[in-house]
């Protein structure tokens, strides 16, 4: 068999998000928009392999609900994984392989307003 090992992160920051197949999506909008909305000025949301889609439609999401005040900076990148290969017996070796899977790291960032449209709320 096979046994995959989870990818290397970076140190952690908390306004990383790292989405998955298995993520809440409605919990991860709602925890990106609150670090937006509090002193966050930008997320960064992290995807990998079948998880790509996901992030993005993430990162769009809180681009729509910031009604022109919020941008996304998609980066792409490849990441190295291992995977452990079982052996057959228990008197053969462990090996590992090394593979290559795509990643995206998108940056969801608030744009200050222009003045004519600060101008318009204000009235």
């Amino acid at each position: 068999g096979v046994r995959k090992r989870p990818p290397r992160k970076d140190v952690k920051k908390k306004n990383d998000v790292y989405v998955n197949r298995r993520s809440d999506f409605a919990g991860q909008l709602e925890r990106c928009q609150k670090l937006l909305d509090s002193s966050h000025q930008e997320v960064w949301i992290h995807g990998l392999g079948a998880a790509i889609n996901r992030a993005i439609n993430l990162s769009l999401q809180l681009k729509q609900r910031g009604m022109g005040s919020v941008e996304v900076s998609p980066k792409t990148s490849s990441v190295q994984l291992v995977d452990d290969l079982e052996p057959e017996n228990d008197e053969d070796e462990r090996h590992t392989r090394t593979r290559t899977n795509s990643a995206i790291h998108i940056r969801v960032y608030r744009i200050p307003l222009n003045p004519t449209e600060q101008s318009k709320e204000a009235s």
